[in-house]
C-alpha cells in the first residue's frame, strides 16, 4: 500500500504539471494554474515527509498538511 500511494501521489503531480502546462497564457489562468501547481505537486512531497516521520504525532501532521494541500488543489481546480 505505501508503494501504491507513493506512485499515486507522482502520477497526480505529473498529471498537474500537464494541466498547467496546458492552460491558456491568460492571466487569471495563469495565477490560478500556478497556485494549482504548487499545491498539487506539494502532496506528494509531504506523503513522502511522513513516511520518514519519527513519531506517530509527526505522521500524522505530515499527512494532515498533505490533506489540506489535496483540499486546496481540489477547491482551485473546482468549476462550480
Amino acid at each position: 500500500m505505501k508503494e501504491d500511494l507513493r506512485k499515486r501521489t507522482k502520477n497526480f503531480a505529473l498529471r498537474i504539471i500537464r494541466l498547467y502546462s496546458s492552460l491558456p497564457t491568460s492571466t487569471v489562468a495563469q495565477v490560478i494554474g500556478k497556485q494549482v501547481l504548487r499545491s498539487g505537486t506539494s502532496i506528494g512531497a509531504h506523503y513522502r515527509e511522513a513516511y520518514r516521520s519519527r513519531s506517530n504525532r509527526e505522521l500524522i501532521s505530515k499527512l494532515e498538511v498533505g490533506l489540506q494541500e489535496l483540499e486546496e488543489t481540489i477547491y482551485t481546480n473546482s468549476r462550480k
